[in-house]
């Protein structure tokens, strides 16, 4: 594969940011990985590139009809100055569902990971080394052919790009307050809720934007029928611990299936936690909370790991969870995700790769 991939150089390299303003995605490494698709020819050209502007036609599908998917992973730096990945397998088997969902040829895992390993091992000065840093990765497909018509593009271009990340919230483990949205629906099943494509995300902005002005950190999403069942946070998975049991949304095909929520369950079953994956109406949540039957809530992702809920708004009704204290629960699958993540704790999942 070292053959296969064209390298083309920059002619100056970037200052790299101060690790304690790095804020979330704002920065952008030298290099980046692009490989081209042609009907007929199929996937071709890999190459690492410098990161630079990309030029494609007014009429480009991607502006009109909107194929495009991408996943979100990240490049950790463990004491000895390894450089990690968590689970990268499964975020290229899920772009490769979003691809088919989305009517786009799927890529070849291998060669992905093989490009996602050797731009990052180009680019391991970027990876920071500060408490609650890491190199976000943003792999993701555009359709590209200039045509307007409704119909799948005849051309792709598949990137990855990488960005110095500092914690996704301004302090890490800090307890969110989420609302609970009843106008606005993210996903209904059937559609492509269970595809990381970039509509979901535009969809979404108007809701978030209410919350926000609300007073909110994220929004919890209610299921497109009955507006009645939970389903997931913007950012994240939701759990709910009742009566020492977790509880999280079963996928039903309008949630995405988060990488981090499947490690958090594997996790829990392993402490012998019981979790169990149903559908839970908002309604349920209330009762519950009323009776003090939750003693946490929290969300799982790959931007913020972890996210403890201290405060759940809906219809004006606000729950308050665990006193805004960090739950027990939370605090060690955190701990315990971090400390795989880097190299610190025994992989007794085989989720880490090193680059």
């Amino acid at each position: 594969m070292n053959k296969l991939i064209e390298r083309v150089k920059v002619t100056e390299r970037k200052e790299k940011p101060d690790p304690s303003s790095l804020g979330f995605g704002q920065y952008f490494t030298d290099y980046m990985f692009v490989m081209d698709y042609e009907e007929g020819k199929g996937w071709h050209r890999p190459r690492i590139a410098p990161y630079e502007p990309v030029t494609l036609a007014p009429s480009a599908s991607v502006f009109h009809y909107g194929q495009a998917v991408f996943e979100g992973l990240k490049a950790y730096r463990a004491a000895d100055d390894r450089i990690l990945l968590f689970r990268p397998d499964q975020n290229i088997k899920r772009l490769n569902r979003s691809c088919r969902r989305m009517s786009m040829p799927s890529l070849d895992e291998d060669v992905v990971l093989e490009a996602l390993t050797q731009l990052i091992d180009l680019e391991k000065e970027w990876v920071p080394r500060e408490r609650g840093t890491s190199l976000y990765i943003r792999p993701f497909v555009i359709a590209t052919e200039p045509c307007l018509g409704v119909r799948p593009s005849k051309s792709y271009t598949f990137m990855i790009v990488l960005s110095p990340v500092g914690s996704y919230y301004s302090s890490q483990l800090e307890p969110a307050k989420i609302y609970v949205e009843d106008e606005y629906v993210r996903a209904v099943n059937g559609g492509v809720g269970n595809a990381k494509t970039s509509g979901n995300y535009a969809a979404s902005l108007q809701a978030q934007q209410k919350a926000n002005e609300l007073g909110y950190d994220q929004v919890l999403w209610l299921d497109a029928i009955e507006k009645k069942y939970v389903e997931e946070v913007g950012s994240m998975n939701i759990f709910f611990v009742i009566n020492g049991e977790v509880v999280t949304p079963a996928l039903s095909g309008s949630i995405l299936s988060g990488i981090t929520r499947a490690s958090v369950i594997d996790l829990l079953r392993s402490w012998n936690i019981h979790v169990r994956e149903e559908r839970i109406s908002i309604e349920e949540i209330y009762d519950a909370s009323v009776r003090g039957d939750i003693t946490e809530i929290f969300g799982t992702g790959t931007a913020a790991v972890i996210t403890p809920v201290d405060e759940l708004n809906w219809h004006g009704k606000k729950l308050s969870i665990n006193d805004g204290q960090i739950g027990r629960i939370a605090e060690k699958l955190h701990q315990t995700l971090t400390d795989i993540q880097l190299g610190k704790e025994q992989d007794a999942f085989h989720w880490v790769v090193e680059v």
